[in-house]
């Protein structure tokens, strides 16, 4: 029977699903090539076992050029075009309705947008929306009122070294727990500031020069403005130097430290904890997590040893930096020259409606609102219920995998297959919609809009303290192109955008949609078995559920992967880090192997048909080569190596191949190719 229902999943069940993405394609057309896959991407004169990616893709990365806004392009950015485009026709509507309620969402939705679009009022506005706030920051002339401004950061768009939030407790996941992180660096990483690299040098004097010429709108100028925009660098120094690293800040085990309010206060009695609790209005919680302990000290020391009139420099350069896209033409553009330009390598902004669009239909802004429309535009209940079964099918494939596994024992595996059982899907939208009721929006005041939105998600995250968990909350809206696991609730989620070529085509080949949709199903399912997602059971709670000799061989096999990963140097002296990817390596892996898997299922014994000269399998690996196809201007490389946990698109492209046996038999890969590793050197997990 399972193996029957394998064989119905996208070649039969998903070909009615999604059909409006598709509908500008003939019947039984694929939107990609005559199969799923386009070809004429490829660059035929490289071996497909020197360099996958340059064969399934080279010709593409040779002739694509990147538009002066975008710092990085490829299979991804070009699923969100569209489902920036699907949106944009439903803002389109509402701009044009002349009915919409006062106080609905569509009338939210406009005016929201239309805020953002009128550039003639932000710009005569200019500085003067966030007065206020700079005028608060301006007296600040004692600690409790810094205290008061860093509990105050989230809503007036600045920063602040600490900050509490309310996330799922790791150990009792029907609970939410208050955790408190240490923060407050304008850099994208703490190695921005401390790597001695030519490159990060030249970086952090650009900083220099942009937070003076944004304290310039807030009034600093003189002969000692660069002295303290350079005190502003200082500070942000030491507050980088005791944080950890991302890898450390990765391992579920340090970052779970339980302590109750009054040993916080007890063992950190030189912050005033309660005064920034009060600021952010939040209830004192009885208990808290705090993910690096030992940091805390250290920053208490640099809060006290740092001058009010550097703090007061260093929360109005955030407060303006932090809203400048908020503000007139003259101070967004001077932020977009180091943010934009600096550090991602952008030569132009993005047009105006795009911003807006992003704004609007952000997760912070009014993203189920619009997410409500896009759903019922344009995801069928055909799609989701073609979800389900696909789910299904890999499901059914990860357990052959791990039946076949020779190094996990069998009392492990019936953990392993528990927690398999209890994954749940969610596919394309939440069963309830956020309620933005209270939420007051004006056409003719954006920054006020962004402010009235930041306080309705504080007092949402607010009143989650001491109460259970939400499960039907969604982390994502639905016109987002991506997916994630929820290791607490033990959850995959696909939100809608997601099911459209090149992951998923209803006309296309079963390799090709195996390939695409299904190894990315199937990765977010390996993120509940990667290096940190194994570390929570069944039932989400975070506890070893391993045997110790399990685990000690799945840890030989992720460390031989991180050394795999370790070695690829996409900019000189610049190479990925295995361990901070580690997780999505697994997940690339073994979303892959399952897939694949899954497909060999799907076939129940016969030989796949020879497409255009092309095997099933190899339709498959060139339909994951597809996915991952992009490139990206250096300085975005460089963040992204820095500071991702995802490592660049052509490592995901090739780094799982070189680790399966059927994709050195598909492509005919040996000895002397460059990808090829020999067998006794390849990371076989699930």
């Amino acid at each position: 029977m399972k193996r029957s229902l394998l064989g119905l999943g996208i070649a039969g069940v998903l070909a009615v699903a999604n059909s409006s993405a598709t509908a500008a394609t003939p019947a039984g057309k694929p939107q990609l090539g005559s199969f799923g896959v386009d070809l004429s991407a490829r660059d035929t004169s490289v071996k497909p076992g020197d360099d996958f990616n340059r064969y399934a893709s080279g010709r593409w990365i040779d002739t694509y050029v990147l538009k002066d806004y975008e710092t990085n392009y490829g299979s991804f950015n070009q699923l969100r075009d569209r489902a920036e485009e699907q949106t944009r026709a439903l803002m389109q509507e509402l701009l044009a309705s002349k009915d919409l309620a006062p106080g609905s969402n569509g009338r939210k939705l406009r005016d929201y947008y239309d805020s953002f679009i009128d550039r003639a009022a932000r710009d005569a506005a200019g500085i003067s929306p966030l007065k206020p706030v700079l005028e608060r920051i301006a007296a600040i002339d004692s600690k409790d009122k810094l205290v008061a401004a860093f509990g105050n950061a989230g809503i007036d768009g600045s920063d602040a070294p600490f900050g509490l939030y309310v996330g799922t407790d790791r150990k009792d996941p029907d609970h939410y727990q208050v955790v408190l992180g240490v923060g407050g660096l304008g850099l994208p990483d703490r190695d921005y500031y401390l790597n001695p690299d030519a490159r990060f040098v030249k970086i952090r004097e650009a900083y220099v020069a942009h937070i003076q010429r944004m304290l310039g709108f807030a009034g600093v100028t003189g002969a000692d403005a660069k002295a303290r925009a350079e005190a502003v660098l200082a500070l942000e120094t030491a507050l980088a130097k005791p944080q950890w690293d991302r890898v450390k800040l990765r391992d579920r085990d340090k970052t779970y430290n339980v302590f109750t309010f009054a040993e916080l206060q007890r063992k950190f009695p030189g912050y005033d904890w309660a005064a920034q609790l009060r600021a952010q209005e939040m209830p004192q919680p009885d208990k808290l997590n705090i993910s690096t302990p030992d940091v805390i000290q250290p920053v208490i020391d640099v809060i006290g040893a740092t001058p009010l009139a550097t703090w007061r420099d260093y929360l109005a350069f955030h407060a303006v930096d932090g809203n400048a896209d908020l503000l007139s033409s003259e101070i967004d553009a001077a932020s977009f020259e180091f943010n934009g330009k600096v550090l991602g390598g952008q030569k132009a902004q993005r047009e105006d409606w795009k911003r807006a669009m992003a704004l609007v239909g952000s997760r912070g802004g009014l993203g189920e609102a619009l997410g409500e429309l896009y759903v019922a535009r344009y995801f069928k209940p055909e799609a989701k219920a073609a979800m389900d079964q696909l789910v299904e099918n890999l499901r059914a494939a990860l357990r052959t995998n791990i039946e076949q596994l020779d190094w996990m024992g069998e009392a492990t595996k019936a953990e392993a297959f528990r927690k398999l059982s209890t994954f749940r899907p969610k596919i394309g939208y939440p069963s309830k919609w956020k309620d933005y009721s209270s939420v007051a929006i004006k056409a003719d005041d954006l920054l006020g809009n962004a402010v009235a939105l930041r306080r309705f998600n504080r007092a949402d995250q607010n009143r989650r303290v001491g109460q259970k968990t939400d499960r039907e909350e969604w982390g994502m809206t639905p016109q987002t192109v991506n997916a994630y696991y929820n290791s607490a609730f033990n959850e995959i989620v696909f939100p809608a955008a997601i099911l459209q070529p090149p992951f998923f085509d209803v006309n296309a080949d079963a390799a090709v949609n195996y390939g695409g949709i299904g190894a990315v199903i199937g990765h977010e399912m390996g993120h509940g078995f990667d290096d940190q997602g194994s570390k929570s059971d069944a039932d989400g709670i975070q506890r070893n559920w391993w045997t110790d000799e399990d685990r000690a061989r799945f840890e030989q096999r992720t460390k031989a992967l991180g050394a795999q990963y370790d070695a690829y140097c996409p900019l000189d002296g610049q190479c990925v880090n295995g361990g901070l990817t580690m997780g999505e390596n697994l997940g690339d892996l073994g979303g892959l192997s399952m897939a694949y898997t899954a497909y060999q299922i799907s076939l129940g014994g016969k030989p796949a048909p020879v497409i255009d000269g092309l095997t099933g399998d190899q339709r498959f690996y060139l339909a994951w080569a597809q996915v991952w196809k992009g490139k990206y201007r250096d300085e975005s490389l460089l963040r992204l190596i820095k500071t991702d946990p995802h490592s660049p698109v052509m490592y995901r492209a090739n780094g799982p191949l070189r680790n399966l046996d059927a994709w050195y038999k598909a492509f005919d890969v040996k000895p002397g190719d460059a990808m090829y590793l020999p067998p006794e050197q390849r990371v076989r997990i699930w």
